[in-house]
């Protein structure tokens, strides 16, 4: 039996790991929109969920044995993660074939995405298929099967091509009532090796994992500072775009964002119709290009969630303070950040008329800017039980 290598076997396995969290730890306490220690300890607690996530992830990295595994969520977010999201991907290689058995859920979407390439600093994956439930063979119980793979002559309902390059499978499950709506199940195999065990790490690999996480989380760090500059900050403050195809996504989602700078004496008001969409969702994100607490605050809201005023709009009041409206989007003490409007699950463009306006107005002249003030109104007790029902809901989607 050969023996193992004992000079290279006591080299510190994690020092290029640890190297990489350093490096990205001086490049959080450099970011050049830090105000102050608020900034600064968002960021490191957004470090910590990165180095958790990295970690997970490049011990998931194979090919050979897929399973699904939270691509970002609550407690390691990235890319503005969507509060009303569950977000599951597995990794896969064009030429092999991978079957997804799953039950359909009773969410308001479901859809898939075939990723070519991993996220760098300089560009975004291109999605080479994307697509919802809708085209899926979806039997009365809810079951379903589908296949993914290589190009075939005469293939089975439910086979969609895995092209040149195609490097992962993401999923994305969308609620819209948290409390009421259910999650499905979902999970992959492939094909020729499932039945079989993968072959055990050892130590040359698992030090090959802390490389790859090393560069997983300095690349995440240095993209999703990036992103935001790519397509958002250029655009005028305290302004949302007309709705276009979400970039990269599926050609079923509009999106339309912006970013915002509030003094505490400031409000930004956003009126959007109610749309016909089977979902609409709308949230804030830090300068971190993350979401912000959305459980224990009020920071997004979605059709299901938002209350509509009698001429069927939709109006929300974007502020530091509480205008004791129960369409109040909390910034959370974060005084600059992103807007951003999901339409999921069209069947035709969403239109500029079915768009977001704006207004920008000083937060004492809020209740006469909302002509159904009264109807918006809410108490502290009704407001606590806001936020009780999203805390509920979050509990029961993580666990169910």
């Amino acid at each position: 039996m050969a023996q193992p290598d004992i000079e290279q076997a006591e080299l510190p396995l994690t020092e290029p790991f640890l190297a990489a969290v350093a490096e990205a730890e001086k490049l959080i306490a450099a970011a050049e929109f830090i105000r102050d220690e608020h900034d600064l300890a968002e960021g490191y607690d957004y470090l910590q969920g990165s180095i958790a996530a990295v970690l997970q992830l490049s011990r998931a990295h194979g090919t050979s044995h897929p399973y699904f595994v939270s691509s970002t969520g609550p407690y390691a977010k990235m890319g503005l993660d969507n509060p009303d999201t569950l977000y599951y991907h597995a990794n896969v290689e064009p030429g092999a074939e991978y079957l997804l058995t799953g039950v359909r859920g009773s969410t308001v979407d479901l859809s898939f995405q075939v990723l070519k390439g991993d996220y760098t600093a300089t560009d975004v994956p291109g999605g080479q298929d994307a697509f919802d439930d809708r085209r899926l063979d979806i039997a009365a119980d809810g079951s379903y099967q589908l296949r993914f793979g290589p190009p075939k002559e005469n293939p089975e309902p439910n086979y969609f091509v895995l092209g040149e390059g195609a490097s992962m499978l993401a999923v994305r499950e969308v609620y819209g009532d948290w409390l009421s709506e259910r999650k499905g199940t979902i999970r992959i195999e492939r094909v020729d090796t499932v039945g079989t065990a993968p072959v055990e790490p050892d130590v040359t690999q698992l030090r090959k994992r802390y490389r790859a996480a090393g560069r997983m989380l300095l690349t995440r760090v240095h993209t999703w500072f990036n992103f935001p500059k790519w397509f958002y900050l250029d655009l005028p403050v305290n302004t949302l775009t007309e709705p276009r195809l979400t970039p990269g996504g599926l050609s079923t989602q509009y999106s339309s964002v912006g970013h915002y700078d509030l003094a505490d004496d400031q409000a930004l008001i956003i009126t959007v119709p109610k749309s016909q969409a089977p979902y609409l969702g709308f949230q804030l994100g830090s300068r971190w290009y993350i979401s912000l607490d959305y459980v224990n605050h009020q920071t997004s809201l979605n059709h299901a969630q938002a209350q509509v005023d009698p001429d069927g709009l939709v109006r929300l009041v974007v502020s530091a303070r509480n205008p004791g409206i129960a369409n109040w989007i909390e910034t959370t003490g974060r005084g600059r950040g992103i807007l951003q409007f999901r339409w999921q699950r069209v069947d035709a463009p969403v239109t500029p008329d079915q768009g977001p306006a704006f207004e920008l107005v000083p937060f004492d002249k809020v209740a006469e800017r909302l002509p159904h003030f009264a109807h918006n109104r809410i108490d502290d007790a009704g407001w606590r039980e806001r936020i009780a029902a999203r805390q509920r809901g979050f509990a029961e989607r993580m666990l169910g």
